[in-house]
């Protein structure tokens, strides 16, 4: 097993174990920017309860390393759009930002900080917990042949396993009823996806007649279109939506609420003859989402994919791209896990 004293000391056990961002919100709540990405240097340091100057330290001493997992310091345009985007006030030439794995990064670099041995404790309890589940090593195989099998293998343990025992905990559960609920709904999302993931690998291997749902979203005319991403809302919980009248959209195509009272503003292209959404149209939406109407949550759906640029500044501006691919499986039933 993994000690506390080897993680601080060994950047390759680090980074073996960046991806397990969600231990910062087990031990508390870590703020984000209006991206819903990336924190400032002040941020990290009120989260770790450290001084600025601390902090600032220990990126000094382990600068290649952070960059590796997601910090940087913007400056010039990059800087000037995500002012934009996120309403900072600030006169400053740079700004240095952290994603949520360059946290996690400085959680196993800060020694004095007691916050950050919670997150270490806990990181290392659940690299105990993964590392002690016993593995199968199958025979080789054809790799789309074994993915449908894992994929149908652990369909059936959620569906006929783990899923039942959540709902057996949640009946005699009080205090943390909540929580389990939350819990059951994100694995029944997981096993939706698998699912969906195993059609579309049948559909590779010819088992399958071609989807049904990509053919039925090419056929859209985009006035049907807009009305099904809508339909789609209001299966994932959301209350008042509407369709704009197109020429009183402001760039806004569809409104709504989250079951818990967030506000929702889509954009939807239906451009399925097209290979990407350009940046100018991704601008447009960002800023009628974010500067005009100030909304909650910014959806971008399209029947395409989104060109590099557009990505850039959907990342920036904290709007959320349903892409092609994605947009197919929220058709299938998978739930968006944005609107949750």
């Amino acid at each position: 097993m993994i000690n506390e004293t080897a993680l601080l000391e060994s950047r390759t056990l680090r980074s073996g174990v960046l991806e397990r961002t969600d231990v910062l919100d087990r031990v508390k709540a870590l703020s984000l920017l209006p991206d819903g990405m990336h924190v400032t240097t002040a941020m990290v340091a009120a989260y770790f309860e450290v001084t600025v100057k601390t902090l600032e330290s220990s990126v000094e001493d382990h600068r290649e390393e952070l960059l590796a997992s997601g910090y940087q310091v913007l400056t010039g345009t990059r800087l000037a759009l995500l002012k934009r985007a996120s309403g900072i006030q600030s006169r400053s030439r740079s700004l240095a930002l952290y994603s949520r794995r360059a946290v996690l990064n400085i959680a196993m670099l800060l020694r004095d900080s007691e916050v950050a041995r919670q997150v270490r404790v806990y990181l290392l309890d659940m690299e105990y917990v993964a590392r002690a589940q016993p593995v199968d090593n199958p025979a080789p195989t054809d790799t789309i042949a074994q993915d449908a099998r894992i994929d149908q293998r652990i369909t059936h343990i959620l569906g006929r396993t783990v899923v039942p025992m959540f709902n057996a905990l949640i009946a005699t559960s009080g205090e943390h009823r909540r929580e389990l609920i939350e819990l059951r709904r994100d694995i029944e999302n997981v096993e939706r996806k698998l699912c969906w993931h195993h059609k579309r690998l049948a559909t590779l291997e010819g088992d399958t007649p071609a989807d049904d749902v990509r053919a039925k979203l090419k056929a859209m005319t985009w006035q049907a279109f807009e009305h099904h991403v809508a339909d789609l809302l209001r299966r994932d919980g959301c209350v008042d939506v509407v369709v704009r009248q197109a020429r009183t959209d402001r760039g806004i195509d569809i409104t709504g609420r989250t079951a818990d009272g967030r506000t929702v503003a889509v954009q939807c292209k239906n451009r399925s003859g097209r290979s990407t959404v350009p940046s100018a149209d991704m601008q447009k939406f960002a800023g009628a989402a974010r500067a005009i109407d100030h909304v909650d949550i910014a959806l971008f759906v399209a029947t395409c994919n989104f060109s590099h640029e557009s990505e850039a500044v959907a990342k920036l501006s904290g709007v959320v791209t349903v892409n092609r691919e994605e947009l197919e499986a929220w058709s299938a039933g998978v739930l968006l896990k944005e609107l949750q």
